[in-house]
């Protein structure tokens, strides 16, 4: 049986110890830095207004479909997803705040 080297010990000690420091901060919920906050609030305002469009867009094409009706509906409905998208945003940086506060 071959005997392991005293670096390769220490190396797995450091490991197994970076390992449950890494268990922890994911545990307690911290975020580590301001930068990936930020990228999340961002990703997540894109999809907000993202998905109101898409929605709202979506509703409207299958209702002019149904009641023959092409473009009118589309278009009322986009501004619609688009307003609901503002919406959810403005909501969303509201609480945001006031969770900061």
């Amino acid at each position: 049986m071959k005997k392991i080297p005293e670096d390769i010990k220490r190396l797995d000690e450091r490991i197994k110890t970076l390992q449950q420091k890494e268990k922890k901060t994911r545990q307690s919920g911290q975020i580590k830095n301001e930068y990936t906050d930020a990228a999340s609030v961002g990703f997540r305002i894109g999809v907000e207004l993202v998905s109101g469009v898409i929605v709202g867009g979506g509703i409207g094409w299958l209702l002019d479909k149904w009641l023959n009706t092409t473009p009118y509906l589309l278009i009322i409905f986009l501004l619609l997803g688009g307003c609901a998208g503002f919406l959810n945003v403005y909501r969303f940086a509201k609480n945001k705040e006031a969770t900061k506060e």
